[in-house]
């Protein structure tokens, strides 16, 4: 079995929330992008990134 890169196991994604706001995230990509704001933190080797200065910021309009 392989697994991607940027694999995040669901019972950590349960539980991780935006530093920003606290908003949740969900992954998107190779990406965490928050729900309330649109912050978007990397995902590196299957570790979420969850700085503020590491985040993109919100892409407004932006359709995926």
């Amino acid at each position: 079995m392989t697994e991607s890169k940027t694999a995040v196991p669901k019972e950590l994604l349960d539980i991780l929330v935006c530093p920003v706001d606290k908003a949740k995230v969900h992954l998107q990509g190779d990406r965490l992008v928050c729900e309330q704001c649109g912050r978007a933190y990397p995902v590196r080797d299957g570790i979420p990134i969850m700085l503020e200065e590491e985040a993109e910021p919100a892409q407004i309009g932006r359709r995926e």
